[in-house]
């Protein structure tokens, strides 16, 4: 076959397209077998696939609206509401609670314990979490009450008012002061509560909301000792007496503050927490002495008992220094359970009582005519058996014989007429004399406060000289017609044994702060009354009422000291109907008499039992008070004897 140059065949000519050519024998095309149709199944349609386009749009539009709705809720909150809602949820959020300061101790002189703060708390509760939008229940509080009054050991429906007094309140407090103890028990019933509440479908955990703060219980370690001096903390935990209200505000310190983040009535663990902490009241030392103090309660509270006598006191005060180193009152109380104690015995009656001194006062009326110059120890008294005066005759206590004294023997023996002739002797006549012996009796610190500044304290009466009545100007010199407390009678006896100058007393010596320093209280003044002759001549005096077998003290003798004192029996008003009745007994002294340490006065109000003399029935509690003392503080005994001055002279 020829070929073309490039070696590939000719090609055939054949018909061009639109150009018919020859006729060719048609070939059938291959083909591939028939495959049969498929019949449909009956009752069945063909599968057709829809268009996912109108679902995406609205499965798209549902999602637009929804964040959408977010979208303007998000603008709300944090752009219109912000500031609402942020308080609102802070309010919900945020517990309060005050961070109550230590109470200072209360110490005697020498660092023990008389006041102390022990652990404590105060039982609380938020009562919004008990209202039923918030609790989903009825009767919540109701409930709570019921679960918490036995272990309170309140009522149910006092603890109701609280919960419910408030429904918004986020704290209130149930119950102040109690034990560890008291707090574990509500912690099981909490737990309790909250252990059938998620047994229980709907059911409610109304101790939610109950929570405790640490606080503190104050305690007296030694019981009813010193009360009166020391007072009490009520249930607010302030001072309601005594020391304790006095210094209250050294004592308290100042509360701190926490504020923490709480959920469901539980703090939040890792929430904020902002804390102002409390610092720590002071420490208050007083000037008494705890041993001192103990043998004066002791003494006071059995012989008031023994006379049947409504109510004692002794006091104790260094002569020195002016410090009250015992004040005891019979019957007392015990601060750490005042639900029992008796609401007439709750104060300080050495310093509230004020009553009319009786004998006791003499010694000033004595120092009045000694310093003015009107007579000597020695000087002669004539006492008749009465004496008429003004709208009445006056006796001595006892029926006598025209007596012949000398001034020391009208001290010794008492006598009403002869200190109102001694005292007459003041001026040229009686007002002049009335004068004289009211100014006296005001350096002696009589008709004002002592300067303790404690509360409830009576300055006592003394009226001026010129509102005497014709009666008063002759009973005051012996003790009449004038009031005063205990401690104003320490005081005066303190005057005479410290060489004529008056010390201003005190109670407190100084106070500790949380830093630990000491601030001693500050001196108290002093202020000269009578000249240290003239003291130095009462001393002798007051040593013939104990030591001379006529005087009136002879009770009062301590073997191997040299003792000066002066007993008082005066008419006692009664301060019920403001009438005389009964009697006030009373003895007041220091000792050694030549080197004076301390001085102690006792006085018991309207004893019913046995004698109601001073000598007899306070003269045995001088002796025994003073002499524990002396031993207490290791003073020395007397190394010289007594004057023994001349009671009585011979009229021959």
């Amino acid at each position: 076959m020829p070929q073309t140059p490039g070696g590939r065949p000719p090609r055939q000519p054949g018909p061009r397209r639109g150009v018919p050519g020859p006729a060719r024998a048609a070939r059938p095309p291959a083909r591939s077998p028939a495959r049969p149709a498929a019949r449909p199944r009956p009752g069945s349609l063909p599968l057709r696939l829809g268009s996912p386009r109108p679902r995406l749009r609205m499965v798209g539009l549902g999602l637009a609206l929804v964040l959408l709705a977010f979208t303007v809720r998000l603008l709300q909150v944090q752009a219109f509401d912000a500031s609402a809602y942020a308080a609102r949820a802070n309010v919900n959020r945020y517990i309060p609670v005050t961070l109550a300061a230590e109470r200072g101790t209360i110490t005697d002189r020498t660092g023990v314990a008389l006041a102390t703060t022990v652990d404590a708390y105060d039982i609380t509760a938020a009562p919004d979490l008990l209202t039923p939008d918030r609790i989903k229940t009825d009767g919540a509080a109701r409930k709570a009450a019921e679960l918490l009054a036995p272990v309170l050991d309140q009522d149910t429906d006092v603890l109701e008012r609280r919960l419910t007094a408030n429904p918004r309140s986020k704290y209130v407090v149930l119950a102040r002061q109690q034990t560890p103890k008291t707090w574990t028990r509500v912690k099981e019933l909490k737990k309790r509560s909250a252990a059938g509440a998620a047994k229980k479908k709907g059911a409610a955990d109304v101790l939610a909301g109950i929570n405790r703060e640490p606080h503190s219980k104050r305690v007296y370690p030694n019981g009813g000792l010193a009360s009166g001096i020391l007072g009490f903390v009520n249930a607010e935990g302030r001072g309601g007496g005594g020391i304790e209200a006095q210094l209250d505000k050294t004592l308290a310190g100042r509360d701190g503050k926490l504020v923490y983040a709480q959920s469901g009535g539980r703090q939040v663990p890792t929430g904020d927490v902002k804390e102002q902490p409390a610092v720590p009241g002071s420490q208050v030392e007083l000037t008494i002495d705890r041993d001192i103090q103990w043998a004066a309660q002791s003494a006071i509270t059995r012989q008031v008992e023994e006379s049947g006598a409504d109510r004692g006191y002794v006091v104790v005060q260094d002569t020195r220094s002016g410090e009250i180193l015992a004040m005891a009152n019979a019957p007392g109380y015990d601060p750490n359970d005042l639900a029992h104690a008796d609401s007439g015995s709750l104060g300080n009656a050495a310093l509230q009582d004020a009553y009319e001194p009786g004998s006791v006062s003499k010694v000033m009326t004595m120092a009045a005519v000694l310093e003015e110059g009107a007579a000597t120890p020695q000087t002669r008294v004539e006492v008749p058996n009465r004496l008429p005066r003004a709208d009445r005759a006056f006796a001595d206590d006892i029926d006598h014989a025209t007596w012949h004294l000398t001034l020391n023997g009208v001290l010794a023996k008492s006598s009403n007429i002869g200190t109102i002739l001694a005292a007459e002797q003041l001026g040229k006549d009686q007002p002049q004399a009335n004068r004289v012996l009211h100014s006296y009796l005001r350096k002696f610190g009589i008709g004002e406060p002592t300067g303790l500044g404690f509360p409830g304290e009576t300055p006592g009466i003394l009226a001026e000289p010129g509102k005497w009545s014709a009666s008063q100007q002759y009973t005051i010199p012996f003790g009449q017609g004038l009031s005063l407390n205990a401690v104003q009678a320490a005081s005066v006896y303190s005057t005479i044994a410290g060489g004529g100058e008056r010390v201003r007393p005190t109670l407190v010596r100084g106070t500790k702060g949380p830093d630990g320093r000491f601030t001693p209280a500050p001196t108290p003044p002093r202020t000269r009354v009578v000249s240290e002759k003239t003291a130095k001549s009462l001393r002798d005096m007051l040593e013939s009422v104990v030591d001379d077998r006529e005087g009136t003290g002879t009770k009062a003798k301590i073997p191997g000291y040299r003792v000066a004192g002066k007993t008082g029996t005066s008419n006692r008003v009664d301060p019920v109907t403001g009438r005389y009745h009964g009697y006030t007994a009373s003895f007041a002294g220091f000792a050694p008499a030549d080197q004076p340490r301390i001085t102690v006065y006792c006085a018991i109000q309207n004893p019913t039992k046995g004698s109601y003399f001073g000598g007899q029935i306070c003269g045995p509690v001088y002796k025994q008070v003073m002499e524990f003392s002396l031993k207490t503080l290791q003073v020395p005994p007397s190394g010289t004897q007594p004057p023994r001055l001349p009671v009585g002279y011979d009229d021959e």
